[in-house]
């Protein structure tokens, strides 16, 4: 059983909710949406993905014979209980922020209309797979703006939380902008293009570092671009220099070294002055090794000689903000606006749109997070993807969400394409919603917290 695709690949607390609203016919029609509370201190901006998987599970979720069995033999449901999961489909309506789309905190960039008890059961996945890629995407996307136009390659998979983890951060790297990953899986899933070198291993493993990189060159003809400092560095260059003569007379170019340790500015100095002078100007010179946004910003800030950069740990884990306050809440059933008013939680009531304006040199000037049905000025950033359960047209192919998340960066701010520090959007919340937020309040004035009115 593919796990990812089990409808048992939830919190058991929804199955425990729905049985208790059809025991009740609590079946009217909910409003959900999806949204990020807050911004984490490294971050300016967020970038949406996830949608693509998110309609695919909607499409096709479904409880298997084995799942039902499971809920039935339990003892914690009624057999009315799970003959309903075994007709269970979703048929409700997505409304959606294009995946590549710049946002920020408290826009909603999913809302599920549906039956309550459908669009409460799929809560779960549906946080799990837009709350990963969107922290991949905008981790990515920040490495994106520090390369400052140079390529960026995912390397992250080997120390990525699980299997499914490491694939989709492949795919959302090159929505974000990378050039590739070094996941081969994601070629044949998403046609990620695929990149890689060689491990210190390989060089290891030979009696010689020449032995090794002539091995590699004639194992990859199409592909070499050799590792570097399995020993020494510098003697590592001057042994490609050697090399490359002979690799010619076979018809073998020599494409790139790699350098992961060491002071990287220092280090790709002298390989490019070795490579240099020995003819080699057209090596490209890679960097990897520990390297985030962060690092690429000061290789990039001292002009150092690097080509390429891989990011594998700390993007596949988001090391400086490893999650975000993702959440997924009602917000109208059966007609009536609702609200959270728990004490630092308080969401805003009722289906809501974004509308985004621009100042005149095509930059983002503020957000404006408004109801649904409010006309405001500013581009609308919410659209309906999905109708009664069947998407209204494909998903976007990878390329033409690479290709908004280019033009979606180049609207950003100056301050924040520079990554400084606090840089953000402002949010405004309009007058219609806080009217709304008001309706919802006074039918329950017991539980009425204005002071955020």
């Amino acid at each position: 059983m593919d796990i990812r695709s089990s409808a048992l690949l939830t919190d058991f607390y929804q199955l425990a909710m729905l049985q208790g609203y059809l025991e009740r016919g609590m079946e009217d029609t909910a409003v959900f949406e999806c949204f990020v509370r807050t911004m984490p201190p490294p971050r300016g901006f967020f970038m949406a993905a996830g949608l693509a998987q998110l309609l695919e599970y909607l499409e096709n979720v479904r409880f298997t014979p084995a799942e039902l069995d499971w809920v039935a033999n339990s003892g914690r449901f009624s057999r009315s209980f799970v003959d309903y999961l075994e007709r269970f489909r979703f048929a409700g309506d997505v409304q959606a922020m294009p995946e590549g789309t710049v946002f920020f905190a408290n826009e909603p960039i999913v809302r599920i209309t549906a039956p309550l008890p459908q669009a409460q059961f799929i809560e779960t996945r549906l946080v799990n797979l837009l709350h990963y890629q969107t922290l991949i995407a905008s981790k990515a996307a920040r490495c994106v703006l520090a390369a400052a136009g140079k390529p960026v390659i995912d390397f992250g998979l080997r120390r990525s939380h699980g299997a499914e983890a490491g694939l989709l951060a492949a795919r959302a790297g090159y929505l974000a902008g990378f050039a590739g990953s070094a996941t081969v899986m994601a070629e044949p899933c998403f046609e990620v293009p695929v990149f890689g070198t060689m491990a210190h291993s390989f060089v290891q493993a030979h009696q010689t570092e020449r032995h090794a990189f002539e091995h590699f060159a004639e194992a990859q003809p199409d592909n070499v671009v050799l590792l570097l400092d399995t020993y020494d560095t510098q003697r590592g260059a001057e042994t490609v220099v050697k090399l490359a003569p002979g690799l010619r007379d076979k018809g073998i170019t020599i494409k790139g070294v790699r350098l992961d340790s060491g002071d990287p500015v220092e280090q790709s100095r002298r390989v490019r002055r070795i490579l240099d002078d020995g003819g080699l100007g057209d090596v490209q010179i890679t960097a990897s090794g520990n390297l985030d946004e962060d690092a690429i910003q000061r290789l990039v800030a001292a002009q150092a000689p690097v080509d390429l950069f891989a990011v594998g740990t700390r993007l596949a884990t988001s090391a400086d903000a490893p999650y975000l306050d993702c959440v997924y809440k009602l917000q109208d059933y059966a007609g009536r606006p609702t609200r959270k008013r728990s004490e630092g939680k308080e969401t805003w009531p009722g289906a809501k749109q974004v509308h985004r304006r621009y100042d005149q040199q095509g930059r983002i000037e503020h957000d404006v997070v408004t109801t649904a049905a409010d006309t405001q000025e500013g581009t609308p950033l919410i659209r309906p993807v999905m109708e009664s359960g069947k998407r209204l047209e494909a998903s976007d192919s990878l390329d033409h969400i690479r290709g908004r998340a280019t033009a979606e960066l180049a609207t950003l701010p100056d301050e924040i394409r520079r990554l400084s520090p606090g840089a953000t959007i402002s949010v405004r919340i309009s007058a219609e919603l806080r009217n709304l937020a008001r309706v919802a309040d006074a039918r329950d004035s017991s539980f009425c917290h204005p002071r955020h009115l």
